[in-house]
């Protein structure tokens, strides 16, 4: 009895103690993963001041622009062999999170870790437009893992450890401690529990102070804001939600064409595929090398009024397809951070619109680059307060609260009016069907029919739970007579019975025959079920 007693104190004494462990958890996912990325975007920086440096000893002489695709070349077959080694470091990252998080994917954090660190470097020292976002939520989950699996808990909690690891590495990714918490809590762990919401902020502010610590705090992207957009001019920011729901509903689509295309071509395999993004990155290192890398140069030159509207919408039609055929690829790198240069530069075309057309004052175009950035953002992942807290902290600037909010809602409902499903949930569907693994389809329509139950039908004297009624369909309700019976396991179906099914629009037919067997009168015979 004792014992039992004993044994009873311990479990109450361990809940008691949850949320203070979740808390050292939380700090230590937060120093590993905060090195981690760290180390990772100081090189991901040196990649960008190295690739500017060859690009510039090998202009002009024929013989050393070809040594560069030559190693461009290499590179592409190393990454490639990165890819086929450890498939899961492919693309973002974030849909193999997410696919993890929900019990459909088990990543080796050992192979993940070196594999995406190595592969995601390469990519950016040979200047393809992917963003180090996705990465480096990647590598902060998979510390978190590391870390999870080094000191052996359980596997529930293994996934708080995985949470907080991405919100780390979003956090010292781009110094948003907020938007890290708020991203993995939306978008990753899809709950704001009050322990789980702890440690992701201990993780997340740890995780941002060791990046501050070593890189400095200055905001991702600089640039000066007027002031508050006068309340005359909130239409154009409507407008501009508008047109930004469907330039991402149209992203999405042409991000997963583009993989198809790749997917397509039978002459291609995971290594040979990436030489198309790598060599086309050298033809635009000699051309145009501001589409080169992340991108965060445009978004300098058009806040600083350096660009005309031609010239920005030359640059933002060649980011958008030099991002497709960079991350179609299956090229470890992110979306993020081209996807929100993309909406910048999409802002301020608009924003020098309005300007021209309809006499908006030429100083507040910078105010809608940053509005568009947190609705392409919206329109594209469908996580609006993630956008809106991102680009506070991205710009460090804490006004247009009333705008910013305007345009994220208005791109989020044109986004699923258009039926556009967010960009990381169809990438997790893609990766779960190449590795075999069965979808069930959601949000399809549902189509509701009414059977009767004959007289010596095969479900007549059963109860619901012995029928082996079709999948893709919910008994809804039973009814007898004027009564509603509310279907249980255990209710006896009875002759005239009117049962009330819901059925997947989809399988309709067959599910519809299968149930009308079943309720059919069969007075020549009684089978079992």
């Amino acid at each position: 009895m004792n014992k039992r007693k004993n044994s009873v104190s311990e479990a109450v004494r361990r809940i008691h103690l949850f949320p203070l462990r979740l808390i050292a958890e939380g700090l230590a996912v937060g120093v590993a993963a905060g090195l981690v990325v760290t180390v990772y975007r100081w090189l991901l920086q040196k990649a960008g001041v190295w690739l500017t440096a060859v690009l510039d000893a090998t202009v002009g002489s024929p013989w050393k622009m070809a040594g560069w695709f030559a190693v461009l070349i290499v590179i592409a077959l190393a990454v490639g062999k990165l890819v086929e080694w450890e498939p899961m470091i492919s693309g973002s990252g974030i849909p193999q999170l997410e696919g993890e998080m929900s019990g459909k994917l088990d990543q080796t954090w050992w192979k993940v870790l070196p594999a995406k660190f190595c592969g995601g470097f390469l990519c950016l020292l040979g200047g393809l437009s992917l963003g180090r976002e996705g990465p480096s939520i990647q590598l902060g989950a998979m510390a978190g893992k590391a870390l999870a699996r080094l000191v052996s808990i359980g596997k529930s909690e293994e996934k708080y450890l995985l949470t907080c690891g991405a919100s780390a590495g979003l956090a010292a990714a781009f110094h948003a401690p907020l938007a890290g918490v708020l991203f993995s809590l939306e978008e990753i762990h899809k709950n704001f529990s009050v322990s789980v919401l702890i440690s992701v902020m201990t993780a997340s502010v740890t995780a941002d102070c060791l990046a501050s610590f070593f890189l400095g705090r200055d905001p991702v992207f600089q640039f000066r804001i007027y002031g508050d957009l006068p309340m005359e001019y909130f239409w154009m920011v409507l407008l501009l939600g508008l047109l930004l729901g469907v330039f991402g509903a149209f992203y999405n689509w042409f991000t997963l064409k583009s993989q198809e295309l790749y997917q397509r071509a039978a002459f291609l395999n995971s290594r040979t595929r990436l030489l198309l993004p790598f060599l086309a990155a050298g033809v635009l290192g000699y051309t145009v090398p501001a589409l080169l890398g992340s991108g965060g140069n445009l978004i300098t030159e058009i806040t600083a009024d350096q660009l005309g509207i031609g010239a920005a919408l030359l640059l933002l039609a060649g980011k958008f397809l030099f991002s497709g055929v960079s991350f179609g690829s299956g090229a470890p790198g992110g979306i993020f951070f081209p996807l929100l240069v993309l909406g910048g530069l999409a802002g301020g075309i608009f924003g020098m619109g309005c300007s021209e057309l309809f006499g908006l004052p030429p100083e507040y175009v910078n105010n809608f680059v940053l509005l568009a950035m947190a609705g392409y953002f919206t329109a594209i992942v469908r996580a609006p307060l993630t956008g809106i807290i991102l680009i506070f902290e991205m710009t460090g600037s804490l006004s247009q609260l009333e705008t910013l909010t305007l345009v994220a809602g208005a791109a989020f409902v044109t986004a699923e009016l258009l039926r556009s499903t967010p960009i990381y949930e169809s990438l997790l569907l893609r990766i779960l069907k190449r590795q075999g693994i069965e979808v069930p389809k959601e949000n399809q329509g549902k189509v509701l029919k009414e059977y009767v139950v004959m007289h010596c039908s095969r479900v007549e004297g059963r109860r619901i739970a012995q029928v082996s009624w079709p999948e893709h369909a919910l008994i809804v309700s039973v009814r007898r007579g004027t009564e509603e019976i509310l279907p249980r396991g255990s209710t006896r179906l009875m002759a005239s019975d009117m049962l009330l099914i819901m059925v997947d629009e989809d399988c309709e037919g067959p599910v519809g025959d299968r149930i009308s067997e079943l309720c059919a009168e069969r007075p020549e015979e009684f089978t079992e079920i």
